[in-house]
């Protein structure tokens, strides 16, 4: 393995099932309980969009496999204003990752110990203490991410796995009925159901944003990709679909640590609390990979020329030090903006306001292999587009809005940024 390059297959692919498997497995089930059964549907439209997503990005790491991702592919797509539009927004995504991250973490730890998170300020400095952590992992460098995220994902992704193939056998089918116990439609439902379980899955791209810091991407993004989105697709959804089937709809809806509480009313307290020990390392794992890519995506784009030089900048150890900091202020901000909602409240605006900003550099990736790649790869780049514009569509009007402003708000900085290039 080159020195230039740390990250190898194991890496790569522990970068993305890190990434997916975060918080969205341990406390999605309280923003699902509201659609019942009506979510199993969601799931099984988002793990197909996922893995058509997945062989899309297999593609074009293959055939661009520089550091960017998303940025890089719409970039050669498009241009440059689309490349600048789509690192901007994906940008957003992640530092609003990672404050959903460092909430749910703190939601783990208040299972365990209900003192940290007794009042929404011990829960705002309880999530901010990860995020920190997280932060100074990153600085230290790539190499150190890598060894520490395949850690952390050995050590959550085994015990997710263990926890749902046991539960599904003692879910209790009256809880999957009726069908939709929303007051919406079927169809609005389901669409629903699709935008916030993809949030579980958000990171199947992870491998392809470092791209310039992994052995031999050509070989080893599209495997890491592939194999790392069925993986943690498999263990996600096995651990929620069971979790829905174990506690009552509306104990599940205004629960912090939903998943804990169903392993404690199955097997007692000692299990509630491992299980939450559990997911505060997965939120740590995905944390430490989220903080990574904040970073990646703009340096791409500031050697570019699209986005400000200051993303540019490493430090001795080869670290976007710049960067991080700057996406671990703004996630900091938004968790103190918002910590007198509760966390359940604050999650499900986090994660439908990250996975907008996520769906749009989804959509336009899609697009760009439909216009710049070969035709082997069209049908299911075209299913991976459509899927991405479906779930678009069940975000909803708040979350929308928010991320129309957001992106709409770096077109000035694009514009100076060109001007001062000029």
């Amino acid at each position: 393995m080159s020195a230039n390059r740390p990250l190898g297959l194991w890496s790569a692919t522990a970068l993305v099932v890190g990434s997916i498997i975060g918080s969205g497995v341990f406390l999605l089930p309280a923003s699902l309980a509201l659609y019942g059964a009506t979510s199993l549907i969601g799931w099984a439209i988002t793990l197909f969009g996922a893995v058509m997503l997945a062989l899309t990005f297999a593609k074009l790491s293959s055939r661009w496999p520089q550091t960017g991702g998303p940025y890089t592919y719409a970039r050669v797509g498009f241009g440059d204003l689309a490349g600048f539009v789509i690192a901007w927004s994906y940008w957003i995504s992640t530092w609003t990752t990672n404050a959903a991250i460092a909430v749910a973490f703190a939601g783990s730890m208040g299972s365990i110990f209900p003192g940290l998170t007794a009042t929404p300020l011990r829960s705002a400095a309880c999530a901010l203490v990860a995020l920190w952590t997280c932060i100074a992992i990153n600085l230290a460098g790539v190499r150190e991410v890598g060894r520490a995220q395949v850690v952390l994902t050995v050590l959550k992704f085994l015990p997710l796995l263990v926890f749902g193939g046991i539960a599904i056998w003692f879910v209790d089918g009256s809880y999957y009925r009726p069908l939709n116990p929303s007051a919406q439609p079927l169809p609005h439902a389901v669409n629903a159901t699709v935008a916030l379980t993809l949030w579980a899955l958000l990171g199947l791209e992870a491998a392809t944003v470092p791209a310039g810091s992994i052995d031999n991407p050509e070989r080893t993004v599209p495997r890491a990709t592939v194999l790392g989105t069925c993986l943690a697709g498999l263990a996600t959804i096995l651990a929620c679909s069971a979790v829905l089937g174990l506690l009552p709809a509306q104990q599940l809806a205004t629960s912090s640590a939903p998943m804990a509480d169903a392993a404690r009313s199955l097997w007692g307290p000692v299990a509630g609390i491992g299980i939450a020990a559990v997911a505060a390392i997965s939120c740590l794992g995905a944390l430490n990979g989220w903080v990574l890519i904040s970073a990646q995506v703009p340096m791409a784009a500031a050697r570019d020329g699209v986005m400000p030089s200051v993303f540019a900048r490493l430090d001795p150890r080869g670290t976007p030090a710049t960067g991080v900091l700057i996406a671990g202020t703004l996630a900091t901000l938004l968790v103190f903006a918002n910590f007198s909602k509760s966390l359940v409240q604050l999650f499900t605006f986090a994660i439908l306001l990250s996975t907008a900003a996520t769906l749009l550099p989804y959509l336009v990736s899609s697009a760009a292999w439909l216009r710049r790649g070969d035709r082997s790869g069209r049908v299911v780049a075209l299913l991976a587009l459509l899927y991405s514009a479906y779930a678009l569509a069940g975000i909803g009007t708040e979350s929308l809005l928010w991320g129309i402003v957001l992106v709409a708000a770096g077109l000035p900085v694009y514009w100076l940024v060109r001007r001062r290039r000029a």
